[in-house]
């Protein structure tokens, strides 16, 4: 993977605008990596946003936008996604990832290879999906992971979204490798705990990369601390 280490640092004018492909580590927020290269930048007191939020049990491409191209923002937000992950079939959690404990385990000894395959097909093109429970979307302005967190059960509608691909690239029992390619506000969460229904068989969501959002890749991403460091490395330099 071409990493930060084979790239070399081009020179950044954050006021005019720099558009910066991050690697996001896993449990970290996507504010999280924000702060940090808002902090490293100071006192220019320059705007950073994100292109599109990844849930903190995501890794992989995070776009952010500094000065002038956070302006572009909802542009990045609206462009194709790529993910590659794990779905873990036989159980499900009540967030569909590993934030929360399993709460239903299922036999999964009639499953075939053949069957996982197929079942992908019900899941290409437009599709109707419901977010996860423990989403960030807002009701009657509170985050719903904050109503799930305290057992409150909230009726949502469903959502169009759009799967160009639903890859499976490895089977190793439970764990079902994938790769997707899909619309902007597709929950891969749900499309894991909709494909154990499919299968006759719970399933969530064990890991979860973004590998591509429209032309950028994260084979051309920084990691964080590099960045924050190569940034902090410019500073001191111009007030010596």
């Amino acid at each position: 993977m071409n990493q930060v280490e084979n790239i070399s640092f081009p020179t950044f004018n954050f006021e005019e605008g720099e558009v910066l492909l991050i690697d996001k580590p896993l449990r970290w927020t996507s504010f999280d990596v924000v702060g940090k290269i808002r902090n490293s930048i100071k006192p220019l007191k320059v705007k950073v946003g994100h292109a599109g939020t990844l849930d903190p049990l995501a890794s992989g491409l995070l776009i952010l936008c500094t000065g002038k191209k956070t302006k572009i923002i909802d542009q990045f937000q609206a462009q194709e996604k790529e993910y590659t992950g794990t779905i873990h079939l036989g159980a499900t959690t009540p967030s569909y990832d590993l934030e929360t404990e399993i709460d239903q385990e299922f036999d999964i000894s009639h499953i075939t290879p053949e069957q996982i395959i197929k079942a992908t097909q019900q899941f290409t093109g437009e599709i109707s999906q419901f977010p996860p429970p423990h989403s960030a979307i807002k009701i009657d302005g509170e985050r719903l992971y904050e109503k799930a967190r305290r057992g409150e059960v909230v009726e949502q509608r469903p959502r169009l979204v759009n799967i160009t691909t639903f890859e499976i690239t490895a089977i190793n029992m439970p764990e079902i490798s994938f790769r997707v390619v899909c619309s902007k506000g597709t929950y891969i969460r749900s499309l894991a705990f909709d494909f154990g229904k499919a299968l006759n068989a719970g399933a969530y969501l064990s890991s979860l990369r973004r590998t591509k959002s429209g032309d950028f890749s994260v084979e051309n991403s920084y990691k964080v601390m590099e960045l924050v460091n190569h940034i902090r490395s410019l500073n001191q330099k111009i007030t010596q």
